[in-house]
């Protein structure tokens, strides 16, 4: 191939589109816990045409989910696309028409049209499957076989990717980032549905400034909105430059707001210029706020505001304290752990509570990238660290907690996670035991193609 083509990393390697829609029983070795009941749904991007941008961005291509299914010992594996009004009107003209994150490098035919993906994460509340991708509402999917069913019109506008499902009452919570008619503002919404999925509250309010927010925390009486500086500017994408770009100058805010309070109470905290895209879990303590994050220098993946290069940088796992009492808005920061990582994941049975257990996707190499080579489990009682570290180029997704019963103690029961074989350049369902992952997986599913990367999934039990 010519020295001066580049291939987009997003369209090269594991991150390549898969683009049929499978239905296989996977061949086992080791065995299947029998306790191990239930669907592991994982999601990523998937564009079902070569993208249309030049600087297609990972983030933007369409969802596809893949769903794992484990009972009786045995594993099937099934995928489907997200069939969104986008999806949909691409493949009635068989090409791309939306660009991604520069809507001026869209066909004329995409114009005022929905280019919602559903790519981000897949959740299961009050009996729905719901695909989310925090620029839309939810796109509910059938959950045996994967049948796109449409949007849940009662969000009534943006929702996040990651909501929060209270354990205690049923409630999900969750927010809304630059919603409005006008894209890239920086007015945010508050939501919560009940646990019948009801939407009984949507409150809108005013960030400090345009930011992209991943994701937030929830603890038994609070909600934070962290708004950091990846800053969204429409003046800057019309003069075709970068939509979503890193701003350090402007600081970090993460707002604190009781739950059952007006918005206008929120109270911002501040700290110096940071990314977060995934927390742990945060929980209240002594007059306090802890949130366990996985913190960066600076936002990766995304350029400076002049379009060029931003600095490669990795997350690592942080503790940040906020004081309720009104001494000082600062917010305290302290280093948990030194492996880079991300896709932070707990017992979900403990969100918003205090916590022993944690387990997250590491990088061994310290690439300072998005390839994650380790599963890590961490007691940050003791601060003790336990890794299984893959080689030969296998990378793994996202690990998932399922505990063993209702009843089981906290941390006791079950990771399930995707790992791509490099040397194979295909895909293994794998299940470890939670609390000794540096023994490997106990139970290997082998998938006869590859997974591409993707980024989040969740158990539903069976």
């Amino acid at each position: 191939m010519d020295g001066d083509v580049r291939i987009n990393p997003y369209l090269a390697g594991n991150f390549a589109p898969v683009r049929s829609e499978d239905d296989y029983e996977l061949t086992v070795t080791g065995e299947i816990p029998k306790g191990l009941r239930g669907t592991l749904y994982r999601t990523g991007p998937n564009p079902q045409f070569e993208p249309r941008d030049a600087n297609y961005h990972w983030f933007t291509g369409d969802g596809m989910i893949h769903a794992f299914v484990v009972e009786d010992g045995k594993v099937t594996y099934r995928n489907r696309y997200v069939r969104t009004p986008k999806f949909e009107l691409e493949r009635e003209h068989g090409r791309s028409l939306f660009a991604g994150f520069n809507p001026m490098a869209s066909d004329p035919l995409a114009m005022g049209k929905d280019g919602g993906v559903a790519n981000t994460n897949i959740v299961h509340h009050a009996g729905r499957l719901l695909a989310l991708e925090e620029g839309h509402m939810p796109f509910e999917m059938e959950p045996k076989t994967l049948r796109s069913l449409g949007y849940v019109e009662d969000y009534r506008g943006r929702v996040t990717a990651h909501p929060k499902v209270d354990p205690k009452t049923g409630e999900m919570v969750w927010f809304g980032y630059s919603v409005g008619e006008v894209p890239l503002n920086a007015t945010l919404s508050y939501g919560v549905s009940d646990k019948t999925g009801k939407v009984v509250r949507r409150s809108d309010f005013e960030a400090p400034y345009s930011a992209m927010l991943h994701d937030f925390m929830v603890t038994e009486n609070y909600v934070l909105f962290p708004v950091m500086p990846l800053t969204g500017s429409l003046e800057r994408a019309m003069k075709g430059l970068p939509a979503y770009a890193w701003e350090p100058e402007k600081g970090t805010y993460v707002g604190v707001m009781r739950r059952d309070a007006d918005v206008s109470t929120i109270r911002w905290f501040n700290t110096s210029a940071c990314y977060v895209f995934h927390p742990m879990n945060a929980y209240e303590a002594d007059g306090k706020i802890i949130a366990d994050v996985f913190r960066y220098d600076s936002a990766p993946l995304f350029p400076l505001a002049d379009g060029s290069r931003g600095e490669k940088s990795a997350a690592r796992l942080a503790r940040w304290t906020f004081d309720l009492s009104g001494a000082t808005d600062a917010i305290h920061e302290e280093a948990i752990d030194d492996l880079d990582g991300e896709f932070p994941r707990f017992d979900e049975r403990l969100a918003g509570g205090a916590y022993r257990h944690g387990w997250f996707a590491g990088d061994t190499t310290r690439s300072g990238s998005v390839k994650l080579n380790a599963i890590a489990h961490i007691d940050l009682k003791t601060g003790k660290r336990s890794v299984y570290e893959l080689n030969g180029g296998d990378l793994t997704s996202e690990p998932v907690f399922t505990p063993a019963s209702e009843t089981a103690s906290e941390g006791e029961g079950w990771l399930t996670a995707v790992i791509w074989r490099a040397a194979e350049n295909r895909s293994d369902f794998v299940v470890f035991d939670a609390r000794h992952v540096e023994a490997g997986p106990i139970a290997v599913a082998q998938v006869p193609r590859r997974v591409p990367f993707g980024f989040h999934g969740n158990w539903v039990a069976g």
